[in-house]
């Protein structure tokens, strides 16, 4: 799906390279930056704007242009100083979203105190997942099950509210599968056509991400 936001991708080791690689594959605009310049000399054929950098630093930062960009992905795991020092920095540049990859749930905490938006675990969440989930730009997960067949988990949207499932036929207008519909902590895999829709609700469903774009617009 195409988005207009711009992304910055900090540690371009395994799974920060799979993030980047995944982001500017779709046509959007990526810094990647890394202080291991023989990796970033690797990545450079694969990602436009590659720099070497120490990301720690909040003048380099400015100098990169990360004050412009949308969405930094701190992919740093191994090394939680400078992870949770970049946070820091893009919190105080204005960054809308930082998303920071962690090694356990209690870095996780850490990170998020000092001001993460979304904390990954990288072994619940791959790099190439965590793309498909950023380029959606929406919903609220992304599992892709086959070539143009994906599992999303998808929030209602305003239009929706105080409609029936049947009223609304997203079958017939989205190609959209319902397989459940969530709220609170209950999952209902019981789908009735007359369930009225509410805000608090998120539906997983079956569908074909890229006929789903008409729901961004």
């Amino acid at each position: 799906m195409k988005t207009n936001k711009t992304y910055a991708v900090f540690g371009l080791g395994k799974y920060g390279s799979a993030v980047a690689k995944e982001l500017a594959a779709n046509g959007v605009d990526v810094i990647a930056v890394d202080d291991n310049e023989s990796i970033v000399n690797d990545l450079a054929t694969d990602l436009p704007i590659c720099k070497c950098a120490d990301i720690t630093d909040p003048e380099v930062l400015k100098q990169l242009g990360i004050a412009n960009v949308d969405v930094v992905i701190i992919a740093m795991a191994t090394n939680l100083e400078a992870s949770l020092m970049a946070i820091v920095h893009c919190k105080e540049l204005g960054i809308p979203t930082i998303i920071a990859k962690s090694g356990n749930e209690t870095h996780k905490k850490i990170m998020e105190k000092v001001g993460a938006t979304q904390v990954v675990l990288p072994e619940s969440e791959s790099g190439f997942r965590l793309a498909k989930n950023i380029l959606s730009s929406g919903f609220i997960d992304v599992i892709e099950l086959a070539k143009n067949v994906s599992m999303l988990d998808i929030p209602i949207q305003p239009e929706w509210i105080g409609k029936t499932i049947l009223d609304l036929d997203l079958r017939k207008k989205y190609s959209i599968n319902i397989v459940a519909i969530c709220e609170n902590d209950s999952v209902n895999i019981n789908i009735n056509p007359q369930t009225v829709l509410t805000s608090s609700m998120h539906l997983i469903v079956i569908a074909n991400p890229e006929k789903l774009e008409k729901l961004q617009s």
